[in-house]
């Protein structure tokens, strides 16, 4: 009933820059947080960064001051500006999406998730 779609992953050197994005669709009714998430290589899982409905960010420490999220509520839309990537930086990035899902009651909350967008930085 809800789909998210993302774009903007590939290769970039390091230092270089990505700008990731997700758009969702489908019988949405609110979207609260928006967030990104990676998973590493070595599979490990990361919450890369966040954005509430009003705009409050969060960041993983090892994020902070490289990356920017950011929302259009119009567009449904998330961005992850990624500036001085570095090749630990290289992993899958998801988007999840705290959607209430309906046109009309009985409305419901759900959470969902992209399909994830190869991010590679090397030189």
């Amino acid at each position: 009933q809800v789909q998210l779609v993302e774009s903007g992953g590939g290769l970039a050197q390091p230092g270089g820059s990505l700008r990731l994005s997700c758009a969702a669709s489908g019988r949405i009714f609110s979207i609260g947080t928006m967030a990104w998430h990676r998973r590493t290589p070595g599979n490990e899982r990361e919450l890369v960064a966040s954005i509430t409905n009003s705009g409050t960010t969060n960041y993983a420490d090892s994020v902070k001051g490289r990356f920017t999220i950011s929302r259009d509520n119009a567009k449904r839309i998330v961005y992850l500006q990624m500036n001085n990537l570095k090749p630990e930086d290289t992993a899958i990035y998801y988007c999840n999406y705290a959607v209430t899902v309906g046109t009309a009651q009985p409305l419901y909350r759900k959470d969902y998730w992209g399909q994830g967008t190869q991010v590679t930085v090397s030189s």
